[in-house]
Formats: C-alpha cells, sequence, structure tokens
C-alpha cells in the first residue's frame, strides 16, 4: 500500500505531527519517540460486521526503532493493559485488519478499571453513532494526555534491552462524523486514566482543549467559521 497520506481516507481532514507516522492498512498512527508510545491514532470506524475472531496476538512493531519500542516484557507485571487506540472491535472486516491493531506501537499503559470499562464504553457508543443510518462515515483520532504539572510515573525497563513507557495521565477521544447530506458534527472527550463509573457525558470538552493538551492540531484541513465554532462547542452526547 502507497505510504502516501493524500491518498489515504483517514486523512482527509487533517494528519497531525508525529516523530513518525505509521501506515497501516486501515488506520494510521503517529508515534512519540520521547514517550515510546502513540502520540495519536486516526482511523475511520469501520462498518462490516463479520465472524473473524478478535485476533489477540500482542506483538512489537518493528518498525519503530528499537531504543522507542515498546515489548511485552514492559508490560509484564506492570498492572497495566496494554490498551488499544484503534480498538480491536473497530477493525474486523478480515483477519489481517483486526491483527493490526494488536502491534504494540497501538497500545498504552491503561488501568485495567479505565481500559475495560469506561474506555470500552465510549469505544461502543462511537460505534452505535456510526450505525445510525444518517451516519455515512465516522473519524476517530485518539492518544494520551500528559499533564506537566503532575508526576509521571513509567512501567518497563526490566532489563538492558527494555524502555520505560510513560503511564499517561488521561486519554483524549475526537469524534468526527460525516451525514448523508454533508454535513459535520464533532465531539471529543478527554478522560483520566481511571476507573470511572460516571456517564460519557461527563467527559465531553470543547476540541480546542483537546488541541491544546495534546499539543496537536485536529482536523486541521477543515477551516472556515463554522469549523472555528464547532471546535470551541461542546455538542451534547448522541
Amino acid at each position: 500500500m502507497l505510504d502516501l497520506p493524500n491518498l489515504r481516507r483517514e486523512t482527509r481532514y487533517g494528519l497531525p505531527s508525529a516523530d513518525q507516522v505509521l501506515f497501516n492498512r486501515h488506520y494510521v498512527l503517529g508515534y512519540s519517540y520521547y514517550f515510546r508510545q502513540a502520540k495519536w491514532a486516526l482511523e475511520i470506524v469501520d462498518p462490516e460486521k463479520s465472524d473473524i475472531a478478535r485476533a489477540d496476538n500482542y506483538r512489537p512493531d518493528y518498525r519503530v526503532p528499537e531504543s522507542f519500542r515498546a515489548d511485552l516484557a514492559d508490560y509484564r507485571n506492570s498492572g497495566y493493559d496494554r490498551g488499544h487506540l484503534v480498538a480491536s472491535a473497530n477493525q474486523s472486516d478480515t483477519e489481517i485488519q483486526n491483527s493490526e491493531t494488536f502491534l504494540l506501537s497501538n497500545m498504552s499503559p491503561q488501568q485495567p478499571g479505565f481500559n475495560q470499562h469506561i474506555w470500552k464504553k465510549l469505544e461502543t457508543a462511537i460505534r452505535q453513532l456510526d450505525a445510525r443510518d444518517e451516519v455515512f462515515e465516522t473519524y476517530v483520532i485518539c492518544g494520551p494526555v500528559f499533564y506537566f504539572d503532575t508526576d509521571v510515573s513509567v512501567i518497563g525497563a526490566q532489563d538492558d534491552n527494555g524502555v520505560t513507557l510513560p503511564i499517561p495521565h488521561a486519554y483524549f477521544k475526537s469524534v468526527l462524523t460525516e451525514n448523508n447530506k454533508g454535513a459535520l458534527h464533532m465531539w471529543s472527550f478527554i478522560i483520566p486514566n481511571k476507573s470511572s463509573r460516571k456517564p460519557l457525558k461527563d467527559f465531553l470538552v470543547p476540541t480546542r482543549e483537546v488541541e491544546k493538551l495534546s499539543g496537536l492540531f485536529l482536523w486541521e484541513s477543515l477551516v472556515g467559521t463554522k469549523i472555528k465554532r464547532e471546535k470551541n462547542r461542546v455538542r451534547k452526547m448522541w
């Protein structure tokens, strides 16, 4: 597959910066050498339903230089989940499509109570949004958030070949839908990396806030007064 951003559907509305951009068959990921994990992961939610089994074949991504690459040992006995950025259930049309979501470049250290509950709940809600008849396509970008006025813990470096993985304080997810009339709608979330039973609507924030905290420009190909207004508003939960 050609690794040209302008030929990828996922990047239609923008491609944030990163130390290394990794082009997979069905999603694009921006990797941070400093944080030893992705800064962002960008996908179009796959609307197809299939009987493809979840691959569960977690493995290093050897496209990332060894000095900055996470390995399975870095997560072992850490107490943290290998949390998906691009959800396995969003990419399940073919075996290889699902398998690519288990590359460790698509993982980030997540508290089990976060990964298995509120984060999973948001992933499910986005698939339900995408399944609506009026929704033509659903674009999703997500990644870690670090608060630099707060101590950062790490996992990993269990031997000379390991790396340390900073544990994000929170995660962002920004959702952009295009409906069957061509209208664009945007929702953004910031959720702390801990267990929560709060409703998803409590984590809605303006997209501008996500940009400030993540250091990324989101959906930068979209310009104009309406988009500025959309980025500064908090749209009600769908």
